[in-house]
């Protein structure tokens, strides 16, 4: 089997109902781009029939993976990035937050030399259609600063749940993975760095979800993440 220039991995927890709009619309995009491409569909223990509906509108070119149960989002990003096969190697929210259309701007930087490449809301070009409520938007810029400080300088926008790393890049930054939370970004990409991968951050559109899964405890664990992931790096849990 041929090995696609492309995987979309898309971890899903309970989103039967608008799954299959996003996998529509990320197969016409691609196929109109011409792309040679698979997605992966991470089920996180759903208890609607979010994989069946995946398996559905999938399509040939889809392939589900059901954890036995709810891991979280970042055991899920994991899971699927390490079990796809493309050169490239795309995560996205199944809300489609950023819209698939942005993936050229991203893979234009791919081939100017970059490893990751990150959307970003923060930067001046950014383009914000649908905000955040204003206290999200506050914990949001807190969280950033914090991981500037601690954990992955330079970068603006960590959090934005579109991002394409190389397929050697990827290995190199989910294996050692530790955190199943929604802090797995900072830590895949403090790990993506320190193996020497180039990181570069763009601005796209974006929209907010009212439907968002992040609640406002998931948000006060993930700045205790950041601790551990310190911690973990101190203590050698990661590979050197």
């Amino acid at each position: 089997m041929s090995v696609p220039r492309l995987s979309v991995v898309i971890p899903a927890f309970n989103e039967g109902q608008r799954l299959p709009r996003t996998l529509r619309k990320v197969r016409d995009h691609l196929d109109r781009q011409g792309t040679p491409y698979e997605i992966v569909v991470v089920d996180d223990g759903s208890s609607d029939d979010t994989g069946e509906q995946a398996r559905q509108a999938g399509g040939p070119l889809t392939t589900v993976h059901r954890n036995e149960r709810n891991r979280g989002k970042g055991y899920s990003v994991r899971r699927g990035m390490l079990q796809a096969r493309g050169e490239l190697r795309l995560m996205t929210d199944a809300d489609l937050s950023t819209p698939i259309e942005e993936l050229p701007r991203l893979t234009a930087r791919i081939d100017d030399g970059c490893h990751v490449v990150i959307a970003s809301r923060a930067l001046p070009d950014s383009n914000i259609e649908v905000r955040q409520a204003w206290y999200r938007e506050s914990m949001g810029r807190l969280f950033n600063l914090i991981v500037r400080l601690l954990v992955v300088p330079g970068l603006q926008d960590t959090q934005c749940g579109f991002k394409l790393f190389t397929a050697q890049a990827a290995v190199d930054a989910f294996t050692p993975c530790r955190l199943d939370g929604f802090a797995f970004d900072v830590e895949a990409l403090f790990l993506a760095r320190r193996r020497g991968h180039r990181i570069a951050e763009i601005p796209v559109t974006w929209r907010n979800d009212v439907a968002t899964r992040v609640t406002n405890l998931r948000g006060f664990v993930a700045f205790l993440d950041l601790l551990r992931i310190r911690l973990n790096d101190w203590v050698g849990r990661y590979p050197r």
